[in-house]
């Protein structure tokens, strides 16, 4: 059986208050009582059980999710896998709350994050674009001392903070393998697609993507990004402007999480059939895309894994624990008509 810390006190020689100051680090405890507990700990393998200990304190683990106030159906999925999994924790003395706010002005996003502290919520998952006033307030947070998660979000990687999310860079790579190898030697260019190139993820998603086209694909040129901000009647227009002036496309790479707008004005080209599409993220419309042949592949991560990971990762911070890196990465996923059912 798992020793406890009674019998930590026992083999230490000392009393169940001592170990629990030593343990939790708290002050009045002699140098040669310390000692003898990290002795005693060593001698018989005790190893402290954070979960148990937060029963018998009956603590409650507070975790914030910030999201975008607007979005499309991706946004929608995240919204709903957090509340899935809001009812799964809620026996494991955790509360999960979902903050939505606008993400457009840096300033009201620091301005939420400067008013949190330690005291408000133990842990927040923040899914926002990258600007210097979000970097800085995250940054002072972690300083209160919250546990900081980037959540699927274009992010400059901050210290004493985690990521949750895959490699964008390789995920745009993925799409250019795709593309060369679904293009084959028909020469042309692609038309690459973005809801903005402000978000980093969009830029390193276009990296890695040009990586792949620029060394292994010279049969293919890539088209400066043109952008959609999410806006029907302005991507109607700037795709087909695009596709009228460039009648040699053959693909399009749509790199934004939100394909449902560009992928609305690419259906009413008369020649759309003819182009290999790609795009980021799993929704009921990509499937659907996917099914009638709108869509070629789409590169996706598990919006359910997401925040499963964002979940363990602020639990074990809280608690002090080393984390699974392996069990934290996130998978690039790829999905194609003939394999939808089976992922």
């Amino acid at each position: 059986m798992r020793p406890t810390t009674k019998d930590l006190a026992e083999v230490a020689g000392v009393s169940l208050a001592t170990v629990d100051r030593v343990l939790n680090g708290r002050p009045n405890v002699s140098e040669k009582a310390a000692r003898r507990v990290f002795e005693a700990i060593d001698r018989i393998g005790f190893v402290r059980n954070p979960a148990a200990v937060a029963l018998a304190r009956n603590k409650t683990y507070r975790f914030n999710f910030v999201l975008p106030e607007h979005g499309d159906l991706y946004l929608q999925q995240l919204v709903k896998q957090i509340g899935d999994s809001r009812e799964e924790v809620r026996t494991d003395s955790t509360t999960v709350n979902i903050v939505q706010i606008s993400m457009a002005d840096p300033h009201v996003v620091a301005k939420y994050l400067a008013a949190l502290d330690a005291d408000s919520v133990d842990g927040i998952a923040v899914m926002a674009p990258e600007s210097p006033q979000v970097r800085d307030a995250l940054v002072r947070l972690v300083g209160r001392g919250v546990k900081v998660v980037q959540f699927l979000s274009g992010q400059e990687k901050l210290e004493n903070a985690d990521y949750v999310g895959v490699d964008n860079f390789a995920a745009g790579a993925t799409a250019g393998k795709i593309i060369g190898r679904f293009v084959g030697e028909k020469r042309g260019k692609i038309m690459v697609i973005a809801e903005t190139m402000m978000a980093l993820d969009s830029i390193q998603r276009r990296h890695g993507f040009d990586s792949i086209i620029n060394t292994q694909f010279p049969n293919l040129q890539s088209l400066p990004s043109i952008e959609t901000y999410a806006d029907e009647e302005h991507a109607d227009l700037i795709i087909h402007r695009s596709l009228q002036h460039n009648p040699d496309i053959v693909s399009v790479y749509l790199l934004s999480s939100e394909a449902r707008v560009p992928l609305a004005a690419l259906s009413k080209w008369p020649e759309a059939h003819r182009l290999t599409v790609v795009a980021h993220e799993r929704t009921p419309f990509t499937e659907q895309a996917l099914m009638d042949d709108r869509l070629d592949a789409v590169i996706a991560q598990d919006p359910r894994d997401a925040v499963r990971s964002a979940l363990r990762i602020m639990r074990a911070r809280v608690d002090q624990r080393e984390l699974f890196a392996l069990q934290e990465r996130m998978r690039i996923e790829v999905l194609l008509k003939e394999n939808l059912g089976g992922v």
